[in-house]
């Protein structure tokens, strides 16, 4: 059974094995669960399911959160990316869409909708943006979807051991950071890219979101996260897309994972998830505070 210790090795035991990444963890998690791989699969179609529920109802016109910070805004980035802004997105019809869903399913899990942690709560709406997209745009089948979720878990598990994904833990580079990276090399293997090149996609993307701060404003997972995970999309489609190209990052992929949890733990408590720092406590940010919970 592989260890997980870095994304080198799980994209190393890939290539030697002429398999993709994601076969190879379907395969271990088999192993170490003692349960059959048909099994595991049809697990993770049902998270996709989840995922698609997300995105179509957090694309409601009437979405709303308890709070009242954030809703509408998957649905006006969704009748957009649909042509109905005007001349056209100017980042492109993809590109757009999968803004959309990130919108859209981040303002569903503010409503209390029920999502996928991926990795988690406040960056939920990336990677299914970004797999989804390719079911739209590219026809991409249910079955390597599925399959590219077991490629992002498989990463997934190497930066929750050797970082973090949790915002009080490393700040907003471990959330959407992480979720960059995961969507980068999913979106790699849904374009037959090799294991090393969704390595290096994944390098690039949590590259990108190197020093990110986690300040929710009010303390609540909406202002600035529904946003960021617009934005952390939009990183990973740039990562897989340069790393399809042939482009390679500098500095590989484990040695940023390293960097992240260095930097997250050299990062002020004031700006790890605590609401009293950045954003947080802007003049704007304060007064909605007040406005939400009172003195």
């Amino acid at each position: 059974m592989l260890e997980y210790d870095s994304v080198e090795s799980l994209a190393r035991e890939a290539e030697g094995r002429g398999k993709k990444i994601s076969e190879i963890v379907l395969d271990d998690q088999a192993e170490a669960m003692r349960l059959p791989g048909e099994r595991l699969f049809e697990d993770m179609r049902r998270n996709l399911g989840v995922m698609r529920n997300a995105a179509s109802s957090g694309a409601d016109q009437t979405l709303k959160s308890r709070s009242g910070l954030s809703g509408g805004n998957g649905y006006r980035m969704t009748r957009y990316a649909a042509g109905g802004g005007g001349a056209g997105p100017v980042s492109g019809a993809f590109c757009a869409a999968a803004m959309a869903k990130a919108v859209a399913i981040a303002e569903y899990n503010a409503a209390m909708g029920r999502i996928v942690a991926a990795p988690t709560a406040g960056s939920c709406g990336i990677l299914p943006a970004a797999i989804l997209s390719m079911e739209d745009f590219y026809k991409v089948s249910e079955h390597n979807l599925v399959m590219s979720l077991f490629t992002a878990g498989g990463i997934g598990l190497v930066i929750v051991k050797n970082a973090s994904i949790a915002g009080a833990e490393g700040g907003c580079q471990a959330e959407c950071g992480s979720a960059a990276a995961l969507a980068a090399a999913a979106l790699v293997e849904l374009r037959d890219g090799s294991p090393g090149q969704a390595a290096e996609a994944c390098a690039i993307a949590l590259k990108n979101q190197l020093g990110l701060v986690c300040d929710p404003v009010a303390g609540l997972v909406e202002v600035p996260c529904v946003k960021r995970n617009a934005g952390g999309v939009m990183c990973a489609i740039a990562a897989a897309d340069m790393a399809l190209a042939g482009v390679k990052s500098v500095i590989p992929v484990d040695e940023v994972i390293s960097a992240m949890r260095e930097i997250g733990e050299a990062m002020p408590s004031s700006l790890r998830e605590t609401a009293q720092g950045g954003l947080a406590v802007t003049p704007t940010g304060q007064a909605l505070k007040q406005k939400i919970f009172g003195d």
